[in-house]
């Protein structure tokens, strides 16, 4: 049997457990599933006798490579930064690589060793990264087989709550790493270009600068910037386009009361808090305000934001109890933004049978014989409960899909990569088909980037 190595047993990987168990008899395939915690793990394999479960220290570099030495190829399914330990295993041991993360710099540079042995590192197919990625390649490269010219291409990836489990003020619940919701935006200012000008957002302004869509059936939504939308221009053959944006879904308003969090500091992660360990909910809001030894903490914070008492917003504060002088943080050493996350988990957290929701949204505009034209394609997957999330379907399937794709040696071509070649993406969209992960797509007549679009 040919043995799939997942490494980190995370709530994202149930729907790509379920894969290859599905796929299990038909491929020949046995799965190892290894972490230091496999309590998650137990739960989605259930009574399968074609698992194994493999209790894992990433960092003892010779249980690491026992663990990669039997695998027919590897996924990586941990943290971001500790991807590039197992990718050196990997390259010294000969063994395929898959991930569904940005590819780093150290990743990178593995590259022409990698190519030079012939493997596949496959990384950025998960989500966002990955189905973004090759649903606007596709159109991207049916426009170019037409000899079209691209002129505009924006595009925007949300996880959400699905709208029967939509039962808070901020209209959102966290579907994935709390932490990565937290501390979004930050590290630099957020870049992009819009009819021809370079523009670019500081992490203190990103969330009053939103764009606003609608997506049929669902409504409307807002979008901030992301990080970086420049990095992809040469990847996806854009160099000479005149607008390219990618951004983050929210439902409306999100962004907005978001900014409250930003403006007290309350997402920052470069400091301790002294003495976080007793600090109730009600200090730590107060921490971030002037003194006075007559007035409410209620009644600072509505003065320092600006925000009346029948304001929204204030509404929005409240829910989250966040005035509660009775909760402790219970956090030793913490930063402003892992008692800020401790906070929102409390309330955003999603229940037993809460479904969550992935909407993505992608508009391209571009020129043929002279005529512009627009093609708005949309993507709305909803969740089954707390376990088999949207976000872990489309994340886990595009993984699972591409793994076998190499595995198999479909996809044969070597190096540190993304999705962008037809001869993964097509394969990987078409099979997604099969599980209701669908665009729609839609002709419209031109409307190119619109000003009036942006709010702040």
């Amino acid at each position: 049997m040919r043995n799939i190595l997942i490494i980190g047993a995370g709530k994202s990987i149930s729907y790509l457990v379920k894969y290859f168990l599905e796929k299990s008899q038909q491929e020949n395939l046995r799965l190892t599933i290894a972490d230091k915690n496999l309590e998650n793990a137990k739960i989605l394999i259930k009574d399968a006798t074609n698992v194994e479960l493999l209790e894992l220290d990433l960092f003892d570099e010779t249980a690491r490579h026992k663990a990669i030495e039997n695998a027919a190829i590897v996924i990586s399914m941990v943290p971001a930064r500790f991807h590039i330990e197992i990718a050196k295993t990997c390259l010294s041991l000969q063994k395929n690589l898959i991930t569904a993360s940005y590819i780093s710099d150290e990743m990178m540079s593995l590259d022409e060793e990698v190519k030079n042995k012939g493997l596949v590192f496959m990384n950025e197919i998960g989500l966002d990264p990955g189905i973004d990625h090759m649903s606007a390649m596709k159109i991207i490269n049916e426009v170019r087989d037409q000899e079209g010219k691209m002129i505009l291409f924006e595009s925007f990836t949300g996880g959400l709550v699905a709208p029967e489990s939509d039962n808070n003020l901020w209209n959102y619940k966290f579907t994935w790493n709390p932490r990565n919701v937290v501390l979004a935006g930050q590290g630099g200012a957020a870049k992009f270009i819009q009819e021809g000008s370079y523009k670019y957002i500081p992490y203190h302004k990103l969330f009053r600068r939103t764009e606003f869509l609608n997506i049929e059936g669902y409504g409307n939504f807002e979008g901030y910037a992301n990080r970086d939308s420049l990095k992809y221009r040469s990847a996806y053959g854009l160099d000479n386009i005149l607008t390219l944006y990618r951004g983050t879904l929210r439902r409306v308003g999100f962004s907005k009361a978001w900014n409250m969090f930003v403006q007290l500091g309350m997402t920052d992660d470069s400091y301790v808090i002294e003495d976080s360990e007793n600090m109730s909910y009600r200090d730590f809001v107060n921490a971030f305000l002037p003194y006075s030894p007559s007035d409410s903490v209620e009644l600072k914070l509505r003065h320092y934001l600006k925000i009346d008492q029948d304001d929204i917003m204030w509404d929005k504060l409240v829910e989250l109890d966040i005035f509660n002088p009775d909760k402790k943080v219970n956090l030793i050493k913490a930063t402003p933004a892992q008692i800020l996350q401790k906070i929102l988990q409390d309330s955003w957290s999603l229940s037993e049978n809460d479904k969550d929701m992935i909407a993505m949204y992608h508009k391209f505009g571009y020129e043929l014989n002279g005529v512009k034209h627009q093609i708005d394609a949309n993507l709305v997957v909803i969740g089954d409960d707390k376990t088999y999330t949207a976000m872990s379907k489309t994340v886990g399937l595009p993984l699972g899909i591409a793994t076998l794709q190499i595995l198999n040696k479909k996809y044969t071509k070597p190096g540190v990569q993304m999705p962008l070649q037809k001869d993964i993406y097509l394969p990987v969209l078409k099979e997604l088909e099969q599980y209701n992960i669908v665009f729609k797509e839609h002709q419209l007549p031109y409307q190119g980037y619109n000003p009036n679009n942006v709010a702040g």
